[in-house]
């Protein structure tokens, strides 16, 4: 079947180029109204234009579709609570915000400045939470919203040189997972895409004709998975180049020790048992661990008895 957007409202941050772009384009393309969100800076996140922005609305009504562009710096919840509003007042409704825009600050942690570090998490952390935020409500109200988080494989492995991106990626994760739980029963379904991709990110990282094949439009068509009516919820969708695939967090069932025994030369001692895979679950939340730990504790107790 095919996937449409007909009478949707999305918002896509960072849609002046690159990935966001694609994201509008193709969500347009399929039926969906599009704010076009994007601050127009460098890479760097320096300066600030709306040609970019001003010209993806443009290709989006050449094709039937209507879109609006605003420069709403997402590090600025003023900027982007008046962006949620012109939605608001042209729509009348917000079903889908991808947070897509984002920095890069490279350097090894020696010699980066704190400075550089807080950039980049105001722009892709509070970034997310600035737009998150500014939607939850009027996504609550509806009883519909569809939300995509942008992580990376920088922070869920590392990458030399990215201390400050990579803390970043992988706080937006800790983002999703608790507005999972709080927007379930309201059908707020949130997920996280970890794209690669040939961008202004990433062109001076990869020859061009690699950058060819990690073309934005492969990890567009993953990204549009993550915010239609039959989404995931807690997805994490890795996407570049044709290849697709998922990840998780997993947390082994591990072991026991009784008071007497719960020393540090114990708990090594129980390595092999501790790190055990057989048996490892994927955790719905932080209270399931506890939970776990005190069953253990309970059927220790019991076979004393």
């Amino acid at each position: 079947m095919t996937m449409s957007f007909d009478g949707k409202v999305a918002i896509v941050t960072g849609a002046g180029n690159g990935l966001g772009r694609s994201h509008a384009l193709e969500l347009a393309k399929r039926g969906a109204k599009v704010v076009v969100n994007d601050l127009g800076g460098a890479r760097d996140g320096s300066g600030s234009s709306s040609a970019a922005s001003q010209e993806v609305v443009r290709l989006i009504e050449t094709m039937g579709g209507e879109a609006i562009s605003h420069g709403a710096n997402v590090a600025n919840f003023n900027e982007v609570e008046d962006m949620v509003q012109q939605a608001m007042a042209k729509w009348g409704r917000v079903d889908i915000l991808i947070n897509n825009a984002g920095i890069l600050r490279d350097k090894s942690f020696s010699k980066m400045l704190l400075d550089d570090f807080k950039l980049v998490m105001d722009v892709h952390v509070m970034g997310s939470v600035n737009c998150t935020k500014a939607v939850w409500e009027i996504m609550k109200q509806q009883n519909y919203g569809r939300i995509v988080m942008t992580t990376s494989s920088s922070g869920m492995y590392g990458n030399f040189g990215q201390s400050n991106y990579g803390a970043a990626k992988m706080a937006v994760l800790g983002l999703m997972n608790t507005l999972v739980l709080e927007g379930a029963k309201n059908n707020i379904r949130i997920n996280a895409l970890a794209p690669t991709a040939g961008t202004r990110m990433t062109e001076d990282l990869m020859p061009e004709e690699i950058v060819k094949a990690f073309a934005p439009e492969a990890v567009t068509a993953g990204m549009l998975t993550l915010c239609d009516d039959e989404a995931p919820n807690r997805f994490i969708l890795c996407a570049g180049a044709g290849g697709y695939s998922s990840a998780s967090i997993f947390e082994t069932d591990g072991c026991f020790l009784p008071q007497s025994s719960q020393t540090p030369e114990q708990v090594r001692a129980h390595w092999n048992e501790l790190t055990a895979q057989e048996s490892q679950t994927e955790l719905t939340s932080g209270a399931k661990q506890g939970e776990k730990f005190v069953m253990k504790a309970m059927a220790f107790m019991q076979s004393q008895h």
